[in-house]
């Protein structure tokens, strides 16, 4: 072996972030899911008087047309651990906190989705400060 080869040296990611990088993959898969799930409403195959969108309120046409594109496109980022992946899914999650948040009257109360869109981005706050925090260099 040449001198040159045994001075490379291996990066091998840390632990955390293997599984910051599966905690991305699964947010990705949720988010298809609920991409997904947008896409039936807008199809009119979902159960409902409302959900076809010809007969969805203008309000709902605006927020199911969006969601339901940048969902996917959220997923796709977040699963190929591009840098943008996270910034479309921060849009999507606001999105939806505003809707249901901000203005339950028009879109209804969906506690359920502003409290995981809150524990997800909280979670991706904490995995992204332990990185930062092993990847400094330590002081003497």
């Amino acid at each position: 072996m040449s001198e040159v080869t045994s001075r490379r040296v291996v990066l091998q990611p840390s632990t955390v972030e293997v599984i910051f990088a599966w905690f991305q993959r699964v947010i990705a898969g949720y988010c298809l899911l609920f991409g997904i799930l947008y896409w039936i409403k807008l199809i009119g195959f979902y159960p409902g008087s409302l959900w076809r969108f010809d007969l969805m309120p203008v309000h709902w046409q605006v927020a199911a047309v969006m969601l339901a594109v940048f969902f996917p496109f959220a997923a796709a980022g977040l699963w190929m651990l591009a840098s943008w992946g996270p910034v479309i899914w921060f849009i999507c999650a606001v999105t939806e906190t505003v809707m249901y948040a901000g203005f339950p009257e028009l879109f209804g109360h969906r506690l359920l989705i502003v409290v995981s869109h809150a524990a997800v981005a909280l979670l991706y706050i904490v995995f992204r400060v332990v990185i930062y925090l092993q990847k400094r260099p330590a002081r003497h």
